[in-house]
């Protein structure tokens, strides 16, 4: 079943597809009193995000960006806008997930998706993760990067639930902050977050394709052996749990 299919009615319903919108917004977006925005530089992630939200507007620029961790370094990449125009929406989220709201700091409680920690911690990565192929270690790198040091503190937490280390957050030189995933769990993290994708449809094709990629290279297998994981004849295993 895909995504839009799935998708509930209430987007504050725990499902795996409002934990992975959220988990998009917290990571790159912005709540206001009358509207609920996130942004991506994925087309396809944009358009499943709006489908996940039944509706709202999709604008498209191209933006100037600082590198995550060398503000001296910019890249021009694309840039997608949800925008949901829907102050009631706003205002629930805001008090149900404690988003920041204006002067309103919020404190991300992301408590309803206890159960959907996969599919909330996959937005977040797309969001304000970063991957890569760390030659040099021959591994894969995965960190957080974010303004809100309290978000990445709540990310570290969600990681730690599910098993996964994490180095202390430091200041990046863009001006936010950023902690990495620790060195012996990045692999395995990066091929967690993305179980069941392929079934769900929850993913940025982009994002995976670079994540996964980095998990084929760091473990010396073919390429592609994780972006279409072949599964036993008959197999009933749960799909994105």
């Amino acid at each position: 079943m895909s995504a839009v299919d799935a998708a509930p009615d209430d987007l504050l319903a725990r499902h795996p597809e409002t934990a992975y919108f959220w988990g998009h917004v917290a990571g790159n977006g912005r709540v206001t009193e009358t509207s609920v925005e996130v942004e991506t530089a994925d087309e396809v992630a944009a358009r499943l995000l709006s489908a996940v939200a039944g509706g709202g507007t999709v604008d498209h620029r191209i933006a100037d960006r600082d590198f995550a961790h060398d503000a001296a370094v910019t890249r021009r990449e694309d840039e997608y806008t949800l925008r949901l125009i829907d102050p009631s929406l706003a205002t629930n989220a805001a008090a149900a997930l404690g988003l920041p709201v204006g002067s309103d700091l919020g404190g991300y409680r992301f408590d309803a998706f206890r159960d959907q920690h996969r599919q909330l911690l996959r937005g977040l990565v797309e969001a304000c993760g970063v991957v890569c192929f760390r030659e040099s270690a021959n591994a894969v790198g995965v960190s957080f990067v974010h303004d809100d040091e309290r978000l990445l503190s709540r990310v570290r937490r969600l990681l730690d639930a599910e098993g996964f280390g994490s180095d202390d957050p430091v200041e990046s030189s863009s001006g936010g902050y950023w902690f990495g995933v620790a060195d012996g769990d990045t692999a395995g993290f990066a091929e967690w977050v993305y179980e069941g994708s392929s079934e769900s449809g929850l993913f940025s094709p982009d994002r995976r394709r670079k994540t996964l990629r980095s998990v084929e290279r760091a473990a010396g297998i073919d390429v592609g052996t994780l972006i279409e994981p072949s599964e036993p004849s008959g197999s009933s295993g749960v799909v994105d749990p």
